[in-house]
């Protein structure tokens, strides 16, 4: 499973996002965009938003801190593994 969380070091959501995928023991990329112009413009092409969190799991896009979405995602991947 590939999990990405693009955010910066302000966000409250992205705190919550990445605080939520520590909880579940879910390992995941984290690309600061607000330093990263590279990894920023990679999430404006994937989600087509410029705010932030956006979590990319396996090509599904969640923007924002969506825990209902993050569970569906996380679990049909458990479940396919």
């Amino acid at each position: 499973m590939s999990v990405t969380v693009y955010s910066t070091p302000t966000c409250p959501w992205c705190t919550r996002v990445k605080d939520y995928l520590n909880y579940k023991e879910i390992k995941f990329n984290e690309i600061n965009v607000a330093e990263n112009r590279e990894g920023a413009m990679e999430m404006i092409r994937k989600s087509g938003q410029r705010g932030v969190p956006v979590v990319d799991i396996d090509g599904n896009i969640v923007i924002g801190f969506n825990q209902t979405e993050i569970d569906r995602l996380l679990s049909i991947k458990h479940w396919c593994n």
